[in-house]
């Protein structure tokens, strides 16, 4: 159920609906607009009557949650939510965010040249894998903390926030000293023991679409952070799998702006691993914008041919530079600018 609180309802009426939904059985998050509140009832109790709320003082309107996600749906946030990170960048707003890096840290010498040239080309996140899931077991598997450490250094130095992916709960507690962003990947999106877990975590996350999902799966697992009350959630569309085979997956642009629809949440897109080839990636990311998407997650290396992993579709430096230059000239056609 949602209970929409009229335009500055006194705290004493807010907390006298809190209190009678939580007696009905709810368990309610609260989340406060430039002047109203929105209260989401999640749970299953025997019955109410959503009249009842409706002539209670300060509501403004309630009413039942037909769709299956009732936090990340947009009745939730009918505004959007934006994320405000320590160095002041702000996702989900009129800002597009990029986010750009190698697909694993490599060694102190690549990590900081890929920081630097990320700087350099204007992107705000700084990606890379410490723990990196392979789908060989023999492939090259990741730096671990040594590969924590040298992401927050670099990062430090260049100014850039630092997102790289968790792949399991035993790994959230060893991260936090030393990521703005945790990243949850495709093969992860409905491992819920992870994202029950990340949702006690005050940190903001990104999950991908996993590979075969259904929009409704991805607000589904989304349900599962926003449950436990970690709100700072992102959702990105990085590919799905088809029955074509010339690109790595079939790059879902129309996920963006369904997506934007039905969530209050900010959406990103992943060129890369939504095509696997360099030469595509930059179209995609510009398809993703024109989209609306509020972000973009992008490999560079500063020698892909050398790379460890991911090699065929990340960027050379060069071309993330002329990217973003073009971004820059599409994004006010949209209403956008490039963070």
């Amino acid at each position: 159920m949602i209970v929409a609180m009229q335009d500055q309802a006194s705290d004493e009426a807010i907390q006298n609906v809190i209190e009678r939904m939580v007696e009905l059985g709810f368990n309610v998050h609260r989340t406060t607009g430039t002047t109203q509140t929105i209260l989401a009832g999640v749970g299953t109790p025997a019955s109410f009557d959503v009249n009842e709320f409706k002539v209670l003082t300060g509501v403004h309107d309630a009413y039942r949650i037909s769709s299956p996600y009732k936090l990340a749906g947009r009745s939730f946030r009918p505004e959007g939510t934006t994320i405000t990170f320590p160095n002041g960048v702000v996702v989900g707003g009129k800002e597009v965010a990029i986010m750009a890096g190698p697909c694993s840290v490599e060694s102190r010498e690549q990590i900081l040249l890929s920081a630097q040239q990320v700087a350099a080309a204007g992107g705000k996140f700084l990606r890379g894998g410490a723990f990196k899931p392979r789908s060989s077991p023999y492939s090259f598997q990741g730096m671990g903390l040594e590969g924590l450490k040298l992401l927050r250094e670099v990062s430090d130095a260049t100014g850039l926030l630092v997102i790289t992916e968790v792949m399991e709960i035993s790994q959230i507690e060893l991260m936090l000293p030393y990521i703005d962003c945790f990243q949850v990947g495709a093969r992860n999106m409905q491992n819920f023991n992870l994202l029950r877990e990340l949702g006690y975590v005050r940190k903001p996350i990104l999950m991908k679409r996993g590979i075969a999902a259904t929009i409704e799966e991805v607000l589904l697992s989304a349900e599962y952070i926003l449950s436990g009350g970690n709100y700072d959630l992102m959702l990105c569309e990085r590919g799905i799998r088809t029955f074509e085979t010339y690109t790595r997956n079939t790059m879902d642009v129309s996920a963006v702006p369904v997506l934007k629809h039905l969530t209050h949440l900010p959406v990103f897109a992943d060129p890369s691993h939504g095509v696997g080839k360099r030469n595509f990636v930059p179209p995609m990311a510009l398809a993703s914008v024109a989209a609306g998407a509020d972000g973009l997650l992008m490999e560079m290396h500063p020698n892909p041919d050398k790379a460890m992993s991911d090699g065929a579709q990340s960027l050379y430096p060069q071309q993330l530079e002329d990217l973003i230059a073009q971004l820059r000239q599409l994004a006010p056609i949209v209403g956008r600018t490039i963070a």
